[in-house]
């Protein structure tokens, strides 16, 4: 059982080093400068821009804050404080947390934002459960209305593996990114919560939220004519910790968190199964011998545990400064590398290339990756300076 998931909780660390940036035949191939934005920050573990012409960036904290950065400061009040809702995450290692935020598409015109965290339950037998609320902002646009409306409850079995992710798509409904309820080896049931489908755990969900109700299912969700939940978009994932959207060609990315051995990228469709806990990968799981991949989508790419250990969705970069970057899906690992895949037109296939990391002092681990409103990129994450650990954003400058 891997002792590391999605993201590391604040007192877990391990002594890595950053010099990084060769394929897997050993050659390197290109370069990234991680450009300090702001510190201060208590683990960082995600961003979200609003499309409302402000240029600020605002990050999620693990503890329950939504923090400001703006013109290049990071404001001192919140802009959301949920840290009272919160589940008990205890003094060590946890998944738990404020662990998604994404802005109404029409933010700029009807003030409203989502965000994914981890609160308490009375259900026997669970461990929590995962909420996403609706919140609006205030007169002050740096500071949120502090109530907030449910939209969805998902009830978690065990602590970890659980997801986070919130997105808008082009279609302008919201996307939501759950793990299959933790443990290992997702034994729950018979053949797992990945695969059940009369379940919300391990899926990408889908829902419209511009409704007076809580939420309605868009009529082109694929099972809302056959078994299967209604909110179901894909299946089949073990811990889907971060997803976006390709602003160019609409194609959804999704890093899904790997077992023991093997991490993976994914490009999700609508109702396709992505595998678990049939395969771990390319790689049979349960069975570890001769499974049946009839009908089941294999990853874009996938490495195993001498690259890293926990994988780190980013984005395809559609920014405006690095045109030969245009394309380019950008991702990571928790240990603190950067990874390039890029489609090739000899094979079609995506061909994954590591990264120099420039700029970097002490040892760094990445929980998360984000993107402006301009399409410029930033990791965050944090480092270990002697006892201390210090949340940081940088901003990802490609040369």
């Amino acid at each position: 059982m891997k002792s590391f998931i999605a993201f590391p909780m604040v007192v877990l660390f391990m002594t890595i080093s950053c010099s990084f940036g060769t394929n897997d035949s050993g050659a390197i191939v290109y370069s990234v400068t991680l450009k300090p934005v702001v510190s201060g920050l208590e683990a960082p573990i995600g961003m979200a821009a609003p499309d409302d012409g402000s240029g600020r960036l605002f990050v999620i904290e693990q503890q329950g804050m939504v923090r400001i950065i703006k013109s290049g400061q990071l404001i001192s009040q919140p802009f959301l404080d949920v840290s009272g809702k919160l589940d008990q995450m205890g003094e060590g290692y946890s998944e738990k947390g404020l662990l998604g935020i994404a802005f109404h598409p029409s933010y700029r015109s009807n003030g409203k934002f989502y965000i994914y965290y981890s609160a308490p339950t009375v259900t026997n037998g669970m461990d929590h459960k995962s909420v996403i609320e609706e919140y609006t902002v205030s007169a002050n646009a740096d500071v949120a209305n502090a109530s907030g409306r449910l939209i969805l409850e998902i009830q978690q079995p065990e602590s970890n593996h659980n997801g986070g992710q919130l997105c808008f798509g082009p279609d302008g409904f919201l996307y939501v990114g759950t793990g299959d309820g933790g443990g290992a080896g997702d034994k729950h049931g018979t053949i797992g919560n990945g695969q059940n489908l009369n379940t919300m755990l391990g899926k990408i969900l889908r829902i419209d939220v511009n409704v007076p109700e809580r939420y309605k299912i868009p009529v082109d969700n694929p099972f809302t004519d056959k078994e299967g939940l209604d909110e179901i978009f894909a299946y089949g994932l073990r811990n889907p910790w971060r997803f976006s959207f390709d602003r160019k060609t609409g194609q959804l990315f999704c890093a899904d968190v790997g077992q023991n051995e093997y991490e993976e990228v994914n490009i999700i469709e609508k109702g396709k199964n992505y595998g678990w806990r049939i395969m771990e990968g390319f790689h049979c799981y349960n069975p570890s011998k001769n499974c049946n991949t009839t009908g089941l989508t294999f990853p874009i790419n996938e490495y195993d545990h001498s690259f890293g250990k926990s994988v780190i969705g980013g984005y395809v970069y559609q920014g405006n400064t690095a045109a030969d970057m245009k394309d380019v899906y950008i991702f990571g690992d928790w240990t603190g590398k950067i990874f390039m895949l890029l489609k090739s037109a000899a094979t079609n296939k995506w061909e994954r290339r590591g990264m120099t990391i420039k700029g970097l002092q002490e040892d760094f681990y990445i929980n998360s990756f984000g993107e402006g409103s301009d399409g410029t990129l930033y990791v965050m994450g944090q480092h270990t300076i002697g006892t201390q650990k210090a949340g940081m954003v940088y901003q990802l400058v490609f040369e």
